[in-house]
């Protein structure tokens, strides 16, 4: 076993958790430890300063653009990043978001992606991969079934299943050093409020994701392009290659121009290079 999921740590004495994982750590080092807190901030923080490795966050309860950009700077970009890993968890066996409820397929597919590519660490509980949706009564983020009181029995291969994107995407962070990288995430200019656009970097490794956010209909959106990270000039030619589609086009501007329906392609992630 090497790493743990601590249950409500909150509810435990401190000293108790800055002994214990010190003492793990001092003989087992690589040894993660998952702090499933979903309390204050201010008591989110201080579990990470006494020795937690990762931890659960708001994610699940961000889900227009202004609320992820806002939440995510912060995660990565303000003095909180010095000390907190945020594990962004699509959903939790506690937490079925009224986004999943009623946003079918697509919700499914938006929220993962944009788990997995703007933090390094994310997770996706079982039932995910199904679109398992359904809430215990009207107004509850409890699941119905939930297998937390039982044992389920599921058929993975289900029609409808969503584990060809899931494969696909963390092929994708395992061939793109940028996506393994917490702090490295910068937001872009967008001129559509449902959609997100940012980019993360890694030496020569460009990943551009635009997300739509509203899983109920498409949008158009121009994205502004990290030509600084590319070191190229507005009018200058680069290479675009969708990863999610395997297309490469060739681009020559700042500003790109962007459909997104979540019925067929909600999110596009771009790898850029040089001509």
């Amino acid at each position: 076993m090497r790493t743990f999921r601590v249950d409500n740590p909150h509810t435990k004495p401190f000293p108790f958790w800055e002994w214990l994982i010190a003492d793990v750590q001092r003989e087992y080092p690589e040894v993660v430890f998952l702090a499933e807190a979903f309390t204050r901030p201010k008591v989110m923080k201080y579990l990470a300063k006494a020795g937690f490795s990762q931890s659960y966050t708001y994610f699940t309860w961000r889900n227009s653009a202004a609320e992820l950009r806002e939440y995510l700077t912060e995660l990565t970009q303000s003095e909180c990043a010095e000390y907190l890993r945020g594990n962004l968890f699509a959903n939790t066996p506690d937490i079925l978001h009224e986004y999943l409820q009623t946003g079918g397929r697509a919700a499914f597919e938006i929220r993962l992606i944009l788990a997995a590519t703007l933090s390094s660490l994310y997770g996706i509980c079982s039932g995910y991969e199904l679109l398992e949706a359904a809430p215990l009564q009207p107004g509850s983020e409890e699941y119905l079934d939930s297998d937390k009181y039982q044992v389920k029995v599921r058929d993975w291969d289900a029609p409808g299943n969503i584990k060809p994107l899931i494969t696909a995407i963390n092929r994708i962070r395992k061939e793109n050093e940028a996506l393994q990288h917490y702090r490295n995430l910068r937001f872009q200019s967008c001129d559509d409020d449902q959609v997100l656009a940012y980019t993360k970097r890694h030496g020569s490794n460009v990943i551009l994701c635009a997300v739509n956010v509203d899983p109920f209909a498409a949008h158009t959106a121009n994205i502004q392009a990290p030509l600084d990270y590319l070191a190229v000039a507005d009018g200058e030619a680069y290479e675009a290659e969708n990863l999610l589609t395997g297309q490469t086009e060739t681009w020559s501007s700042l500003w790109h121009a962007v459909t997104l329906d979540p019925q067929t392609n909600s999110s596009a992630l771009w790898r850029l290079s040089r001509t």
